[in-house]
């Protein structure tokens, strides 16, 4: 998927069906003169759905289409004939989808389960037929309920991907190689900052043919939380993993205050990150000696107090341990 085609991000105006209203007909045929009040019910409104649906990955398919209006429903009619119900619109989108109200900016619901239907908009009822007001002291009802008006609402749609592990760094720690590499994903992968400038996914293929999701951001550099970078825009996707796993490479001056400036972002963002497991993996370690590399792993014991490892994605060094360990993570 290219970068044009992941959307996260949709504001859409949605609008049900007004009800259909109830019918003031009287009986009349030959040889009954007056044979009393048969209006139908009117029609229901069309609902506006949201709808949950595993095959999507991004809003892409609501990026040129904002307006969703149900049918109306039809009057009702002799015979106590009730009207047809409008018909419903859905929309679909994929699992992680958070709905707001554009206008108060509250969450109403989420998607997070294939085929899950939330009514964002009720069609309006049907008006009642004359037929129901009948009685001893008025035997002819020249009236009936009108239908219910529609609902309109300005909504925002955000995607929260979905994912097990969520990979977290400075802009050229190398997320996006180390995506490549234990995955299929195809990420842009280049020698300059921000390199990737939307999310990405791939399913890490474990034993016995196991997989779990692993989802690559943009880097977040210092300050992201107050919106600086691209960073902070895309921080909400790790909002859902359960495991975080901070990349920093082995040339980087202070790996363990690299590491806390990255943990104060997300804490500053949402205090719950603090909750998930967290991982360090020291990348571009094929640049360290066995020298080297015992000297760093006697500072880091001393400074880290999360677990660490040592990988190379391009020499392909510590993967397979990398993938034990956040797999006994995933599954502790």
């Amino acid at each position: 998927m290219t970068e044009g085609n992941f959307v996260d991000y949709v504001k859409i105006h949605v609008t049900s069906g007004n009800g259909g209203k109830g019918s003031t007909h009287l009986h009349r045929e030959k040889y009954v003169a007056k044979g009393g009040p048969d209006g139908g019910d009117g029609g229901r409104g069309g609902h506006v759905i949201v709808k949950g649906n595993s095959n999507l990955w991004t809003l892409y398919h609501l990026k040129f289409k904002r307006h969703f209006k149900a049918g109306h429903g039809e009057h009702g009619s002799s015979g106590r004939s009730t009207g047809a119900d409008g018909e419903d619109v859905y929309i679909d989108v994929p699992l992680g989808t958070v709905v707001r109200d554009s206008e108060t900016n509250t969450i109403l619901f989420e998607i997070t389960e294939d085929q899950e239907e939330r009514v964002i908009c009720e069609g309006g009822m049907g008006g009642r037929g004359n037929w129901h007001f009948k009685s001893a002291t008025n035997q002819t009802p020249r009236y009936a309920q009108p239908g219910m008006p529609l609902e309109e609402k300005h909504i925002t749609l955000e995607l929260k991907v979905l994912a097990d592990v969520g990979l977290v760094g400075f802009p050229n720690a190398g997320k996006s190689t180390l995506l490549s590499v234990i995955t299929s994903a195809k990420p842009k992968i280049a020698d300059y900052e921000f390199t990737t400038l939307k999310p990405n996914l791939g399913i890490v293929e474990y034993r016995d043919f196991q997989t779990f999701v692993m989802a690559d951001i943009p880097g977040i550099i210092e300050g992201a939380a107050e919106g600086k970078g691209l960073g902070y825009y895309f921080l909400r996707h790790i909002e859902r993993n359960s495991t975080l796993l901070f990349l920093i490479p082995a040339d980087a001056e202070d790996i363990a205050k690299q590491y806390e400036i990255l943990l104060d972002e997300l804490r500053r963002y949402n205090p719950e990150m603090l909750d998930k497991d967290r991982l360090i993996a020291i990348s571009k370690c094929d640049m360290l000696d066995d020298e080297l590399k015992a000297e760093l792993k006697a500072e880091l014991d001393k400074t880290l107090t999360v677990d660490y490892l040592f990988i190379s994605a391009v020499a392909q060094q510590g993967i397979t341990q990398l993938k034990d360990k956040l797999w006994n993570m995933l599954n502790d």
